[in-house]
């Protein structure tokens, strides 16, 4: 396969509010509860986060054609806000789907009719404060990583979720949980562009997932260069040549003012 020009950079670290254990979801309607009552919960303050100085960077490099394929776990679409866009590998809440026949549909419809199932739990959480210790706030307490604890007793009987207005089926985000399977199509994309890239950039990931580490792993068999800007030990030090222990956001701003990477921020 011919090689292509340009970078492949991966952008890592997904949402951990987010990520729930494949197997607890698909047999515990009662772990399915907890997930959507917590994500309901959240929905607001994780959908008003704005791109960071890093995903404008990367936005204004790939504008200016030095980044030819984009990879990222991050299941958030800050990229796209950002003005990229990227192969999503672990998916994104943004969308849910139907387990039992595949119906998806966009996730602020679901949150919709989450709150058309649950008036009065919705109208509570949506006029609280989160940090409020009083009798309304559903034993609720915003938690440092942006995730939403709320006591069981508030979700456990009385909050109820939807089904697939189609099939009546099981709802869930599209975003590979734990123990999930990526998608063949998008894991064979992701790999064909690591194969085929002259280099290959690590940002902002530990490598501990194997979906994560097998990618960066093929580029350097195949021969790429390879770099990883990431902050603590990640699984591929051993051999990929080149690390900088730094923040994205601290370090990709300035590539744009060195040398013929000059070019304005969108």
């Amino acid at each position: 396969m011919k090689r292509k020009r340009g970078w492949v950079w991966w952008q890592g670290a997904g949402q951990r509010g987010y990520i729930e254990q494949c197997k607890e979801f698909l047999r515990s309607s009662r772990a399915r509860r907890r997930y959507w009552a917590r994500s309901y919960a959240g929905w607001r303050r994780f959908t008003a986060a704005q791109p960071g100085a890093a995903h404008t960077a990367l936005a204004s490099l790939e504008k200016a054609s030095r980044i030819n394929f984009m990879i990222t776990q991050n299941v958030d679409r800050l990229h796209h806000r950002a003005g990229s866009n990227p192969l999503e590998l672990h998916g994104t809440v943004y969308t849910v789907a139907c387990l039992d026949c595949g119906f998806s549909f966009c996730r602020y419809l679901f949150q919709d009719q989450v709150k058309a199932l649950n008036p009065k739990w919705a109208a509570a959480i949506e006029s609280l404060d989160y940090d409020s210790r009083s009798d309304k706030s559903f034993g609720m307490n915003q938690r440092p990583d942006g995730d939403i604890e709320i006591d069981e007793k508030f979700w456990e009987d009385d909050y109820h979720i939807p089904t697939c207005q189609k099939c009546n089926g099981v709802i869930k985000p599209e975003v590979v949980f734990f123990g999930d399977n990526i998608p063949k199509d998008r894991a064979d994309s992701a790999m064909e562009a690591a194969k085929g890239c002259d280099a290959f950039l690590v940002l902002g990931s530990s490598l501990m997932t194997m979906s994560a580490f097998r990618l960066v792993r093929a580029a350097r068999e195949a021969g790429a260069a390879t770099a990883i800007v990431n902050v603590g030990v990640t699984r591929a030090d051993d051999f990929v040549p080149l690390k900088i222990n730094a923040r994205l956001g601290e370090v990709l701003p300035r590539l744009l003012d060195v040398g013929s990477l000059s070019i304005p921020a969108l």
